[in-house]
């Protein structure tokens, strides 16, 4: 049991040096926090829920590998190199991706209740005396 608790402590360890030194982690993780309060509120369906957590975790994971990835590379290559450029550029666009992609999924599963609700509020608006 000992070496597991470790190995999640690493992983926490990890999450948080991202949290610390990565801005754009703190960005996604503004962004869900968000989308948490909004899908809450909205009362989102299981499905919805799901679809939104793996999007999150998928961009989560894209970032973290991504600063994994700078700091092995800045260790080996601390100096320019363009091969290096090209592997922290691919990185960082896997990560452009995958948010792309969350983003996406979020205005389908979002914009279509906002909309509903805009739409409700002005027909009680309007039907006011």
């Amino acid at each position: 049991m000992g070496k597991l608790l470790r190995a999640f402590r690493f992983a926490f360890e990890g999450i948080g040096y991202a949290l610390r030194t990565q801005r754009n982690m703190r960005i996604h993780l503004a962004v869900t926090l968000m989308v948490v309060v909004v899908g809450a509120a909205l009362r989102l369906s299981a499905t919805e829920w799901a679809i939104l957590a793996l999007t999150i975790g998928l961009v989560m994971q894209a970032e973290l590998l991504n600063t994994a990835l700078e700091a092995l590379v800045d260790h080996v290559a601390p100096t320019f190199q363009p091969l290096a450029k090209v592997a922290k550029d691919c990185s960082a666009g896997a990560v452009l991706i995958v948010a792309l992609a969350a983003a996406a999924a979020g205005v389908c599963i979002f914009v279509p209740r906002l909309w509903a609700l805009w739409q409700a509020g002005t027909r009680i608006y309007h039907s006011a005396p």
